[in-house]
């Protein structure tokens, strides 16, 4: 005789419509009974299968993130996860900053960062600098990362971040707490310095200071290298440049072969080389996009909770609190945000 348990679980198996009639009363094709351990297993199925039925796209891509489905998440970042900051971007019609660049009296608004103009006519750059020279609020400054930032270094303290691919010259990543080691800035930064001709490496202090200290009632020139007297600048990619030889070993040594999840945020992806990373991971590498529109090769045109594409439209720090908020990653996120460094209340 069956105990209450076994009838009660019967009857729960049994009210799914969703289950064959033959399959509820408890027995199989060749009529032997089944134990109420098969029973639970297939209730367990059952219920797996209807809730993914149930799920939004992103709700499936978070439940495959907690079921650790991927290992190795790399994520590509441009300058719009940097714009809560207070940093503009390039591109963005009206705000970004090759749309403010009339008082340098530049030929095309690319120039500020060529390398050839640079060498011809450095006066732009350096003033723009002044500008673009993060002043964090350890440094005094009001520059600090944001949500988006901090999300990455959550991805790492959950051992889920194989590699940050990072197009900002700004430096917010590591700010942020995510491992150098971590982090590929891949059109470089403010922190190092060296010499436009013969790459010899400058004081990175007396660089800030020289051209941050700059007499405004004066023409702007940049320091000089101690070895052939060329000009010095900071080491961040101009056009004319090659990309550290960082980036490439990195994409060859395995980050896109094992890449199992990508994560792109705030890009327009014009620049390359990088604009290509999302064509570089496997085929079968599940793709996120976190954006104001879609960009790149994400095609989204019947996105699906089994799709390759996956697409959050709208703010950086919006779309990724929504993802922390499924995830259940929230409480953690913000405490990460909360423990940076912010600027007194006084300022």
């Amino acid at each position: 005789m069956a105990s209450a348990s076994s009838e009660s679980r019967a009857e729960k198996y049994k009210d799914n419509e969703a289950v064959d009639e033959e399959q509820c009363d408890g027995a199989d094709a060749s009529g032997n009974e089944e134990s109420i351990d098969d029973i639970d297993q297939k209730l367990a199925s059952l219920s797996i299968a209807q809730a993914s039925k149930s799920q939004t796209p992103i709700e499936a891509l978070a439940a495959k993130i907690l079921s650790n489905e991927f290992k190795n998440v790399v994520v590509l970042n441009g300058a719009g996860i940097s714009v809560a900051a207070g940093i503009p971007d390039f591109r963005t019609p009206g705000t970004g900053l090759y749309d403010n660049l009339q008082k340098y009296n530049l030929p095309y608004p690319e120039a500020v960062f060529d390398l050839d103009f640079y060498k011809k006519n450095p006066g732009p750059f350096l003033l723009l600098a002044k500008e673009l020279w993060p002043r964090t609020v350890a440094d005094g400054g009001t520059i600090s990362p944001t949500i988006s930032h901090c999300f990455v270094r959550l991805l790492e303290k959950k051992k889920l971040l194989r590699r940050c691919y990072t197009q900002n010259i700004d430096g917010l990543e590591v700010l942020a707490g995510v491992s150098s080691d971590k982090v590929m800035e891949c059109h470089g930064h403010f922190r190092s310095a060296s010499c436009v001709k013969c790459n010899k490496p400058y004081d990175s202090t007396k660089c800030r200071e020289h051209i941050l200290n700059h007499d405004p009632k004066k023409k702007p020139m940049p320091p000089r290298c101690t070895k052939c007297k060329a000009f010095v600048k900071p080491d961040i990619v101009f056009f004319g440049e090659g990309l550290p030889k960082r980036f490439f070993s990195l994409l060859e040594g395995g980050d896109m072969e094992d890449c199992d999840l990508l994560i792109v945020m705030g890009t327009s992806l014009m620049v390359q080389p990088v604009a290509s990373i999302p064509q570089f991971v496997d085929k079968s590498c599940k793709r996120l996009l976190i954006n104001r529109e879609l960009v790149g090769t994400f095609d989204v045109s019947d996105q699906n909770i089994h799709s390759r594409d996956f697409f959050l439209s709208g703010d950086c720090d919006n779309s990724v609190r929504e993802l922390s908020a499924l995830l259940g990653w929230d409480n953690e996120l913000h405490q990460i945000f909360n423990d940076l460094p912010k600027v007194s209340k006084e300022k």
